[in-house]
């Protein structure tokens, strides 16, 4: 019996319309992020993405913490289909999206204390403990282990740069983060009733949002986070670097029209 969906059609009917619909909105509205500096950023997310969400997704999947219905997947690379990988590009960009409708730079120094810098670092790894903690607990607490000690890196490399500037722009985060998970969570219920893919009950903890693991909303909520953060955190960058290049620019050609002089 052929499934009511295959992962191909779920990115066609589910993730790619939404993708459409905010690059409309970007080309159309004024006082959106858009440009070389916020597409670079989004360039080194999804490097990052595929790089680092690999590894670990096909590990899950040889566990067994979930696997796809049949004939939904086109073909496997190692253990994850190839709609998968696909995924890994598609979420960051819808995310992204999302972000861009919301353009906001504060003029804060890129200047942090080391004890501060030191909080959320220690943050960030005490994520990763208590995965490490879950991991060892068995196997029920074995997904949301994985998802958290994943995800401390990440989140301590962010915080660590730059927490208080997060902490200021947390309006504009917590809705560029907020609205794409709540898309997702919806997205992700549909495509398990359907059978797309099929969570393990033996490495979750039994919990569930309306029929959605918690395991799977944290998954969401993090992704989402590791993206939003780090383009937030990319786009101060660049304010803060520009103009202090611009300023050596101007030097350097100044000192070298004096030689001419």
């Amino acid at each position: 019996m052929s499934p009511p969906l295959t992962y191909l059609e779920f990115h066609l009917l589910f993730v790619l319309p939404p993708i459409a619909l905010l690059l409309a909105l970007t080309f159309r509205r004024e006082g959106v992020w858009w440009g070389r500096g916020p597409l670079s950023g989004l360039a080194i997310i999804l490097l990052l993405a595929v790089t680092y969400t690999t590894p670990w997704d096909n590990l899950l999947i040889a566990e067994g913490v979930w696997w796809y219905g049949e004939d939904t997947v086109l073909f496997t690379i190692w253990y994850a289909p190839i709609e998968e990988y696909l995924f890994f590009v598609l979420q960051p960009i819808l995310t992204a999206l999302v972000l861009f409708q919301f353009p906001e730079i504060r003029d804060r120094s890129l200047r942090i204390g080391a004890r501060v810098r030191a909080v959320g670092v220690l943050a960030g790894f005490a994520v990763s403990g208590v995965g490490l903690l879950l991991l060892l607990s068995g196997t029920r607490t074995f997904y949301m282990g994985a998802i958290l000690a994943w995800a401390g890196p990440i989140l301590a490399i962010q915080w660590g740069f730059g927490w208080p500037y997060l902490w200021e722009l947390r309006r504009t985060v917590g809705l560029a983060i907020a609205l794409p998970t709540l898309y997702l969570w919806v997205a992700d219920r549909i495509a398990i009733g359907l059978g797309i893919w099929v969570i393990s009950d033996a490495h979750t903890v039994g919990l569930s949002l309306l029929g959605l693991p918690v395991e799977e909303a944290l998954f969401f909520l993090v992704t989402n986070v590791f993206v939003v953060q780090g383009l937030v955190l990319y786009m101060w960058v660049l304010d803060r670097w520009e103009p202090d290049l611009s300023r050596s620019v101007d030097l350097v050609r100044a000192g070298v029209t004096g030689l001419w002089q």
